[in-house]
């Protein structure tokens, strides 16, 4: 033993001092790649040379300004501007804009004399309008952040001063590094500290890093190496070392670095002990930590990367037509500067024209024309709409507050509602065209209830506990109604004292400190962290989830493990005693092979020695413990364990007893890849159940013998408190302690289970081989306090396990058989649960002789001392550990579906959303929840793409897509020929099809050679479902969709493997459920359910889309109408660059009149009822298919601006032509006509017209007239040498002056309104037929709809029937003529009781050409 520990440490000292300053740091975490499925959420910063941390004490004065004081404090400012650069700075930021360069350009060219066209004031009101608004606006925003960041830099907590020997309260802005911390239960931590002193008895310190990921479970965090043994605190001034770690980053998973003692001694030190920023102390009673790292090189501070900016398809649309725009300025300049160059050549000998310069030089009509056409440019530079991009930011603000004041989407079990965290591509909500969601959490509840097991081949239904899920109401639940609420106000940040928090004496070193006072959600806002809840419960402790009822017949196989039954045993038992440990060892295995935080709230947490048995005789332990080592050899499958050794007597297992930093737990996000349920699919009967176990019990010659059931769980297990990382642990902890195996107390050295009879068994832990999505499973090694033996338990999907399980013996010993029977029994049961749609899990061991496990232990310890590779070298350790495994048993977990997931599936699939179902889960399992959800229907033809070479794979879809392609008629080489990956024709017409593909298939579908024929493959299907996909293919299959079918895409998901998902794609929806805050933090809308989604899509993102189309379409509009205008008057004065209106009155049109009333018609406009918009989902394709902003639409919008211009100024002029009219006078009623043709324009563009329109409307109007009667009262010489002066008075008194703005009005108008009106009566589109529903009353609006959907279904029967019919051999059947007999009686009946309206006539004419239509196919 004394050999071994020397090796030991001269290894690690060796490893360690190895360790110098310019090694090359691995620039990202492969751990946090494993869990994200090979990418993280941000690239973490590359790690350049390490940093080193001095104590901020005396005696390290000198060395502590050398390094630590260069550090920067613990003072955060999130704001951009200070009062010295707002102005700059903002000014700068916004001319980043090409519309305000080009309007500054338009500034400074009218500061040109040559080709000054306004007074120079004039023309920068426009833009000194812009800036300002836009400028108030950032500068409230930045002054929001700053009265956050000042709370959070004010906020108090205990820094030992150097001065004063003592601990100070002292503001969080005057932290820094390597400075000692100490914080109380329930306070915030400051700054990134590495924990040096726990209250905690095993140095354990439990965090709430809900403030940093949302997640409201706790995580244990350990005290350095060394400094656990310390019975008192630590004291500061007795601290002799110093800190080398990594340089800051952003990886929140990782930290790498040593402490290095005054006598050179080192430890190492991970994330495990490190306490990160803005996470809470939770369960003990205080703790002492050392800065490293503070202020914006914190972890958290790091990772705030800010909002999330996007740019939306409409906004993009809108620049391209911006620049068409441009082109038709710079059209109408170079017309008006060849139009003013050849006026001038006609009237070249006329000095009345052509006046020379004061030095008699006559200027050339070319270089005149030149000089007009910057004039013009100038003139008419409202064609290009300065006001429509603020315009567009205020009409987005709008949209998003009904968003967010929707109750509808509040949910009142967690006190939330939706969050747009994006504000820029609320339109984009509407265009959807391909929707990517992940299962578990966001098609289901996360609510993980165990529901059946398989042990040692016995299927047991646990058909009682299958009753209670059937007659469960979770709303009756008082313990469900007190879920988590979230914070929002400054003021709630301090917390009362958790009952498991003791007050903490006073002591030498200082008081015990006080409550924070403050606002976590200002430390949330602050830092780009979710908000912490107030009042705090542990995560998955649902009474549905806790309250498991055993299974009869295992419970009375389990109450036969009692200590007699062991002790009558010997070594010649055969079946009865291997079945018993079996069931034994599942449930240990189902105890503690997790990560779960075990609590008790009323009681202080002891430390359990080594040495406790509970409640087991004393007598019989020597007993048991030969019994296990005989059973344990017998069934290993290695032989080197056929001899071994008692393990008090053997060298190995005392050395290892004695390294406790070998048993550092690492704690891990849970089986993410497990399959996943729902509880519609009915359940086996228990009848069924109990046969089968009864014929497996004579197959293999067991006998039951019958128990009385076991009592509840003893006292103190109700009391227990556990903290999961993941529903999966939770349900399996709760299901062994419905069979009182009981998970009692956990710590870094040791896990006590309370087992029924045999009372408490103390397993001492020797490592934690976390989950990852490589090996797809977690396992502990522990030592079994019975047998002495390293006993590995380990957990993972079943296509893993099963690859590691040990081979039979070529001898066909009883026990391998009996192994391989229990593992073909075992698949079997699996493939059932996942048929039924649980979440499976199987559970197996490895036992280990002390020279194995000695072996492995030198290997594994040189991978966790590594610095280089250390994740891979972990990784390839573990590996080596989980083979030739034994196999317990299985697990199946039922996840029900979310409330009201079928319904909204059903609206998107009618909406034309295609839906993909992007899933870790098993084939079985996601194929069951896809038609239980509604992705698939009944009657759908399912493809399955499942092959083992890339080959193969391209060969099967190519099958599958011939014979889709033959199903709709379409033959290979037109298929073929077609570009862009075209869509199919109607599915309704060959019947929908439904594609799975597993995630190795997957893998080669997404090589490059086989991209276009899997997309081409998608295309054909209605739903597709990825299976066993990793976290990095889900973001390769959206980025690969959006890219090359150029489509918008949407991605939804709820936990840390959806992030890279939810960014790739156009719009990212997280989904705040169980599993953290990391998808909502990543994504652009957070909503806190699936059906949510159907009204955000369907009702806002239809109206968004419409509204701000329209409205962008209305500024071009009333722009170029405005504009040509000017333009028209150039051929009247030798385009020279003259206008008719008074250039106040030219800049306030459009900057003040006419601006507020589209910008109330972006916010407030409905085309259609929210109601209407879910009832008929079929609405929302006209935003797909960009119905309300097509190119043509633009241009069509553009010819009506250009004949609205020609009737507003030609009436006028022909009106007033030969009369002595001055300019101004011709100009006015043409500025009034303009003005009343705009707005009335709107009006009849509005599909609802409100009070606020009209008053909005009325009062532009008012507005001009009074600025009109003002400025030609006042305003005498405000524009020399015109005179406004009194013309508006003398218009008022006019009748010539109202017929002309009334005529003028109605001419413009006409061509619109009549349009509008046949395209209300004639030929509606689907919008307009489905808002003349809103009109009716309830009575008839309800049997409208009816009558419409029911005439959708006929259209598709009818399609269907004419599609199986021509596709047999083309020639005329008997089913083809009553198929068309049938249609033409759909159509007559269709028409015949949709005859009373001129609305449900529009509605039969889509139904008959497209019946029509599909008869002709």
């Amino acid at each position: 033993m004394t050999e071994l520990l020397q090796w030991a440490r001269h290894h690690w000292r060796r490893l360690s001092h190895g360790r110098t300053q310019g090694e090359d740091e691995r620039p990202y975490n492969y751990a946090s790649l494993l869990a994200c499925g090979g990418k993280s959420s941000r690239t973490p910063r590359p790690a350049g040379k390490h940093r080193v941390v001095i104590p901020h004490l005396q005696c390290f004065k000198d060395e502590y300004e050398r390094f630590s004081g260069t550090y920067v404090n613990n003072r955060i400012r999130t704001t951009k501007y200070t009062l010295l650069n707002f102005v700059p700075r903002n000014l700068f930021e916004q001319f980043h804009r090409a519309a305000n360069l080009y309007f500054l350009f338009l500034v400074v060219l009218n500061w040109v004399p040559l080709v000054e066209a306004f007074q120079k004031e004039i023309t920068m009101l426009p833009l000194v309008v812009v800036l300002t608004i836009i400028a108030i606006k950032d500068g409230l925003e930045d002054y929001r952040k700053y009265k956050i960041d000042k709370q959070i830099n004010n906020l108090i907590t205990k820094v030992y001063s150097r001065k004063e020997k003592k601990y100070i309260d002292c503001c969080w802005k005057n932290v820094t590094v390597g400075d000692f911390i100490r914080l109380s239960c329930n306070e915030i931590i400051p700054a990134d500290m590495v924990l040096l002193f726990s209250t905690d008895p095993d140095g354990i310190c439990h965090i709430e890093t809900s403030g940093l990921d949302g997640e409201s479970n706790l995580k244990q965090r350990q005290v350095v190496r060394g400094y656990t043994e310390q019975d008192s605190e630590v004291d500061p001034e007795k601290f002799s070392s110093r800190i080398e770690c990594e340089s800051p980053n952003n990886d929140l998973s990782r930290f790498r670095g040593f402490l290095e003692h005054a006598n050179k001694e080192r430890v190492g030190l991970s994330k495990e002990n490190l306490l990160l920023r803005g996470c809470t102390i939770r369960n003990t009673e205080a703790v002492v930590g050392i800065v490293v790292y503070a202020g914006h090189e914190t972890k958290a501070m790091l990772n705030n990367s800010g909002p999330r900016y996007k740019r939306s398809k409409l906004e993009r649309r809108a620049n391209t037509d911006v620049l068409w725009c441009v082109l038709l300025l710079i059209v109408m300049c170079l017309t008006g500067a060849l139009g003013h160059g050849i006026w001038l050549s006609k009237y070249e000998n006329m000095l009345f024209f052509n006046i020379p310069e004061p030095d008699g030089r006559v200027i050339s009509p070319v270089l005149t024309g030149f000089y007009v056409f910057w004039t013009m440019i100038i003139l008419l530079q409202v064609l290009i709409p300065i006001s429509l991009y603020v315009s567009i930011e205020i009409v987005k603000l709008g949209q998003i507050y009904f968003i967010q004041s929707d109750v509808d989407f509040y949910n009142e079990k967690m006190d939330s509602t939706i969050q747009c965290r994006a504000l820029n591509i609320t339109e984009d909500l509407g265009q959807i065209q391909y929707l990517f969601s992940d299962k578990t959490g966001t098609l289901t509840e996360n609510k993980m209830v165990f529901r059946r097991c398989s042990v040692a081949g016995f299927d047991y239904c646990h058909e009682e506990n299958a009753k209670r899920l059937e007659s469960y109401q979770e709303a009756v639940s008082e313990e469900e109604e007190c879920t988590d609420t979230l914070g929002g106000s400054l003021s709630n940040m301090a917390r009362p004292r958790a009952q498991g928090c003791r007050t903490v004496p006073s002591g030498p070193l200082g008081k015990p400190s006080a409550q924070l006072s403050g606002s976590t959600s200002a430390v949330g806002n602050g830092e780009g962290s979710g908000e912490v809840p107030h009042s705090r419960q542990a995560a998955f402790s649902s009474p549905m989830e806790t309250d498991v009822v055993p299974d009869t017949r295992l419970l009375d196989k389990f109450s036969q493990i009692t200590p007699q039954l062991l002790t009558r045993l010997d070594g010649t038992a055969q079946s009865s005693p291997l079945e018993t440990l079996y069931i034994m060892d599942f449930f240990i295995a189902l105890a503690i092979c997790n990560t779960v935080v075990v609590s008790a709230p009323n009681q202080p947490r002891q430390k359990i020695g080594l040495s406790s048995l509970g409640g087991m005789p004393i007598k019989s332990l020597e007993e048991i413990k030969n019994i296990f080592q005989k059973l344990s050899v017998r069934r290993s499958s290695s032989p080197s364990l056929a001899g071994g050794k008692d393990s008090s007597s053997g060298t190995p297992c005392a050395f290892v007893s004695r390294i406790s930093f070998f048993s550092r737990p690492k704690l891990s996000p849970p089986m993410e890849d497990e399959s996943s349920q729902m509880d519609e699919i009915p359940q086996a009967s228990n009848s069924a159940c109990c046969t089968e176990t009864e014929a497996q019990n004579r197959a293999i010659g067991l006998s039951v013998s019958s128990a009385e059931a076991l009592s509840g769980p003893p006292p103190l297990a109700s009391n227990l408190c556990y903290e999961a990382e993941s529903p999966d642990e939770a349900a399996l902890v709760y299901a062994a302690r419905a069979y009182r195996c009981t998970l009692q107390s956990r710590t870094p050295e040791q896990v006590m289970v309370d087992f029924a009879a045999l009372g408490s068994l103390t397993f001492q832990l020797l490592h934690i081989l976390p989950f990852d999505s490589v090996r797809k499973r977690m396992s502990v090694v522990v030592r079994h306090p019975l047998s002495k033996q390293v006993v590995v338990y380990t957990k993972g999907a079943d296509s893993v396990i099963m690859e590691l399980l040990s081979v039979a013996a070529s001898d066909g010993t009883n026990p391998e058989e009996q192994q391989m029977i229990i593992r073909e029994r075992t698949q079997r049961h699996l493939d059932e649960y996942a048929k039924r749609g649980l979440r499976t899990l199987c559970v197996a061991k490895k036992v280990m002789s002390d020279t194995e496990y000695a072996e492995w232990l030198r290997n594994h310890f040189l991978a966790e001392t590594s610095i280089d590779n250390r994740e891979e070298l972990l990784v390839e350790s573990a590996m080596r550990l989980e083979n030739k495994l034994t196999l317990l048993g299985a697990t199946g977990i039922e996840d029900r579906l979310q409330e009201g997931v079928p319904e909204s599936i059903e609206a998107l699939h009618q909406a034309g959303i295609k839906i993909w179902m992007l899933t870790g889960d098993k084939q079985e399992t996601a194929v069951n929840i896809a038609y239980a959800c509604k992705l698939l229907e009944p009657d759908d033809k399912l493809f399955i793409l499942n092959t083992q070479s890339q080959d193969a794979c391209g060969m099967l879809m190519s099958a599958i897509l011939e014979e889709l392609q033959k199903r709709a008629q379409v033959s290979p080489e037109l298929a073929s020929s077609r570009k862009n990956f075209p869509q199919p024709p109607d599915a309704q017409g060959q019947g929908r099809a439904g594609l799975v593909i597993t995630g190795k298939t997957l893998e080669f579908a997404l090589q490059e050679s086989l991209q276009r024929q899997f997309l081409e493959l998608t295309t054909w299907c209605q739903a597709v479902i990825c299976c066993r996909a990793t976290p990095l293919q889900k973001s390769e299959v959206v980025k690969l969709v959006r890219n090359h079918l150029h489509v918008m895409t949407l991605a939804i998901g709820d936990g840390a493997n959806d992030v890279s998902m939810i960014q790739v794609a156009d719009i990212g929806i997280g989904v705040s459920g169980q599993e953290g805050m990391q998808a909502v933090m990543a994504s652009d809308f957070a909503i806190s359910q699936f059906r949510h989604l159907s009204k955000l899509l369907l009702v806002h993102g239809h109206w968004c889309y419409t509204r701000l189309s329209n409205m962008i379409l209305y500024f071009f509009y009333k722009n170029v109408a405005y504009v040509n205008l000017l333009f028209w008057y150039q051929f009247f004065c030798g385009f020279s660059g003259t206008s008719m209106t008074d250039y106040w009155v030219l800049i306030f049109f459009n900057l003040l009149f006419t601006s507020v009333p589209p910008i109330i018609y972006g916010v407030l406009e409905k085309d259609v009822s929210a109601e209407t918009l879910l009832q008929l989902p079929e609405l929302y394709r006209s935003g797909q298919r960009s119905e309300e902003y097509l190119p043509l639409t633009f241009w069509i919008t553009l010819l009506d601006a250009f004949y609205q211009s020609l009737v507003c100024f030609f009436v006028p002029y022909f009106t007033y032509q030969g009369s002595d009219i001055d300019i101004f006078t011709f100009g006015n009623p043409l500025n009034t006509a303009a003005l009343l043709i705009i707005l009335l324009h709107l009006v009849i563009e509005s599909k609802s017209l409100t009070w606020i329109h009209m008053l909005v409307t009325v009062g532009s109007i008012l507005s001009y007239f009074f600025f009109a009667l003002a400025f030609g009262a006042l305003c005498v010489t405000c524009n020399p040498p015109s005179n406004p002066y009194g013309i508006m008075q003398k218009h008022m008194l006019d009748p010539v002056f109202y017929l002309v703005c009334v005529l003028t009005t109605f001419v413009a108008l006409l061509p619109r309104f009549v349009y509008r009106v046949l395209q209300g009566s004639v030929f509606p589109s689907p919008v307009l037929r489905a808002k003349y529903f809103d009109r009716l009353p309830p009575e008839e609006r309800a049997e409208a709809l009816k009558r419409w959907r029911g005439m959708a279904k006929v259209n598709h029967v009818a399609s269907k029937h004419a599609s199986q019919s021509a596709a047999m051999s083309g020639r005329p059947t008997p089913g083809s003529s009553a198929v068309l007999a049938m249609k033409s009686a759909t159509v007559s009946t269709v028409e015949q009781s949709t005859r009373e309206t001129a609305l449900d006539r529009g509605c039969s004419e889509p139904g008959a050409s497209k019946m029509t239509g599909s008869s002709a196919s």
